[in-house]
């Protein structure tokens, strides 16, 4: 099993559930829902959701995700992240971790 990750509002997350399905903005906007790998995450987490509070982190099986996963490199941070095709189906995800940040809005990965 590969685990890719998703940073998401716990309120989205509880809205796919009842779904079947996760349709972030992302989706409609650019065509693919952004993940990360644990080496990521992190400074994904500081860079795009500093100091907001009432996320979780999904942690999602590559194998079981429907829609096609592409790894793509991010020129503006010269790394590759994988990207999600469509929508994620919720049974492919096999954790949901609260991922809140710290005092001063950092975040950290959470302990598992």
């Amino acid at each position: 099993m590969s685990t890719i990750l998703h940073i998401t509002p716990l309120a989205s997350w509880e809205q796919a559930v009842e779904a079947g399905e996760l349709r972030p903005e992302s989706l409609e906007s650019e065509g693919f829902i952004h993940t990360s790998t644990f080496d990521q995450v992190v400074r994904v987490a500081n860079a795009f959701y500093a100091g907001q509070t009432g996320l979780v982190l999904l942690c999602i099986d590559t194998n079981r995700v429907h829609s096609p996963i592409q790894w793509e490199r991010a020129v503006d941070v010269d790394d590759t992240f994988p990207h999600i095709y469509g929508p994620l189906n919720t049974d492919a995800v096999t954790e949901v971790l609260a991922f809140e940040p710290d005092s001063e809005g950092r975040f950290t990965l959470p302990v598992v």
